[in-house]
């Protein structure tokens, strides 16, 4: 089953070939959806051009070869030679059918099975999570989890900030601190309390500046003692970081945490392989590279430092060996690095050198998912009345109270514990869904009202559409699985909207990740409840006039709310069965 735009376009390009030959090369045969019918042919005007025939007249010919009756009620010229196309309701019903008994819902595997990296989340060890790691991780989150679904071997990399000159700092605060007080204080969360203390200490006395300096020394000499309580610092951290996980219902593990201590052994191979292909040059005193098509301000050069000029690695560098480590030992085909929009430049360079060193070569590719930032109601960047940045587990457990608020006042019967589930599930989603439906491209304004709203294009909207569909067959006593095989009778205009609306899921998936944009999957899965809402007002379901109506409009409730739950479960949001 697919999408049945997509479904007769392949019929309407084989009648181009057919009515033109080779000259239908290169015209657009595409299919779309119309305000004049289900859907509209424009490319039979082009085609009409290359041919130097009248357009009504070639429009006529593709309708007589695409065999359009087993799916169309109506095909018609409009116009200078548009072709209208209305779907028959039986070849609807039968696509419904298909769409009920298969195992994804009528979502296409990919064509081309791809091994995908995707780049996401990346903390700060010793630093807790704040409100800035949320695009990153649930975008990337909802990205692995729509990859995986079509087929692709998806590989979840945390790359963890957990090396680098303040580890001096913060090691030697853990000696001065005691290990087993260190322990406890990360293992609750504390992360920003230890790391200002260590900063504090380094700001205020030379001798400790001077005894993390060695430490830094030691750590990247392989001291043993230095690497045993650098592994405590990390260890803890990325408990932390994991509890933030669970509570956000994101995929990502500890087996996905690669840090940039993974790639240490890595860097001076960086170095070495570009420098042996004539890349690597000196610029006041460093080693850079310089990519072609990057200048600076004054359209000199723009340098990516590969070597510092202490004999120090950067930043880039890294990035260069996980390009290396992904390609080469991944054997990943595709890098998706699920980073804020102000590292573009940064990326692109990245990605520049390494096409240039040979080592990100078709049908190697990188691509970067941009996002913008998380805003208060000032329109600037989310903070505390305070200023500080708000921690991530503050953020969600706000969330789950206000929604606790929210479920006791629309539904006061629930028992406590029931009550209780129901609003982490509802807070925690329109938290996520808030950040997914929003462009990721553009800056969003947080607004705990809307996203927690039962209205709108919210989460709860969404979730609270499925458990009404869910309490019809609770109140029908009617087995959910027994109504999927049943081929539906569409005879309202309210089922018909609805009946192209969930056979849109396909093409709506499929849109989502050719963009690598979430939210078009959010306005689908609206537009569909939208949808329902009319149909379900429209239409009685448990009331209606016969027996077999009645299985029908439950058959299409039932593959609603399958497809809603798919669709907000690729988004890495739950969808409970009674709210």
């Amino acid at each position: 089953m697919a999408d049945p735009i997509i479904y007769v376009s392949a019929r309407i390009a084989d009648a181009f070939v057919k009515v033109a030959g080779a000259l239908a090369d290169g015209v657009d045969p595409a299919v779309r959806q119309s305000d004049h019918a289900d859907a509209q042919v424009n490319g039979s005007l082009a085609l009409a051009k290359a041919m130097g025939e009248p357009p009504r007249d070639v429009a006529t010919k593709i309708l007589e070869v695409a065999e359009l009756a087993d799916v169309c009620s109506n095909a018609e010229v409009a116009g200078p030679g548009f072709i209208n196309l209305t779907f028959a309701n039986e070849f609807l019903a039968r696509e419904l059918v298909a769409s009920s008994t298969s195992a994804k819902l009528g979502v296409r595997s990919a064509t081309i099975l791809r091994r995908v990296v995707v780049d996401y989340s990346a903390p700060n060890v010793a630093k807790e999570m704040h409100v800035g790691h949320l695009r990153s991780t649930v975008i990337g989150d909802a990205l692995v989890r729509m990859l995986m679904y079509v087929g692709h071997t998806v590989i979840r990399e945390n790359h963890v900030g957990d090396w680098g000159t303040p580890f001096g700092m913060l090691i030697e605060h853990l000696v001065d601190s005691g290990e087993v007080s260190t322990a406890e204080e990360l293992s609750v969360g504390d992360l920003d309390s230890f790391y200002r203390g260590a900063r504090k200490k380094f700001d205020e006395s030379e001798d400790f500046q001077n005894r993390a300096r060695a430490r830094v020394v030691a750590l990247q000499s392989g001291d043993v003692e230095t690497l045993r309580l650098w592994k405590l610092l990390v260890a803890e951290s990325t408990r932390y970081f994991q509890t933030i996980y669970r509570t956000l219902g994101v995929l990502l593990q500890d087996a996905d945490v690669m840090g940039e201590s993974s790639y240490n052994s890595l860097l001076p191979q960086v170095a070495k392989r570009l420098n042996e292909q004539g890349l690597l040059t000196t610029s006041d005193g460093a080693d850079v590279v310089f990519p072609s098509g990057f200048t600076n301000r004054e359209n000199q050069p723009l340098p990516l430092i590969i070597r510092k000029s202490d004999g120090g690695y950067n930043y880039a560098t890294s990035d260069l060996a996980c390009v290396i480590d992904r390609v080469e030992r991944l054997d990943a085909s595709l890098l998706l690095y699920v980073v804020g929009a102000p590292q573009a430049q940064h990326l692109q360079m990245v990605a520049a050198v390494a096409k240039q060193a040979g080592w990100l070569q078709p049908p190697h590719s990188m691509v970067h998912v941009s996002f913008g930032n998380v805003l208060g109601a000032d329109r600037k960047m989310l903070k505390t009345r305070s200023g500080d940045t708000i921690k991530l587990d503050a953020l969600l457990t706000e969330a789950v109270e206000r929604a606790a608020s929210a479920v006791a006042e629309k539904n006061p019967d629930l028992s406590a514990d029931a009550r209780s589930e129901i609003a982490r599930i509802i807070g925690i989603g329109a938290v996520k869904y808030a950040d997914l439906s929003t462009d990721r491209i553009k800056d969003y304004t947080f607004d705990w009202d809307r996203m927690l709203s039962f209205d709108g294009n919210t989460s709860p909207y969404l979730q609270y559409a499925h458990a009404r569909i869910c309490s019809i067959f609770r109140r029908a006593n009617v087995d959910r699985a027994s109504v999927r095989k049943i081929t539906p009778t569409i005879e309202h205009p309210a089922e018909r909207e609805l009946a192209m609306r969930v056979l849109q899921f396909d093409s709506a998936l499929w849109d989502t990740l050719d963009k690598y944009s979430p939210h078009r999957l959010c306005t689908y899965l609206y537009d569909l409840t939208t949808s329902f809402s009319s149909f379900y007002e429209q239409c009685s379901v448990l009331k209606a006039d016969s027996d077999d109506q009645r299985r029908s409009r439950l058959m299409l409730c039932d593959l609603t709310a399958r497809v809603i739950h798919a669709g907000l479960d690729l988004l890495g949001i739950d969808a409970p069965e009674q709210m």
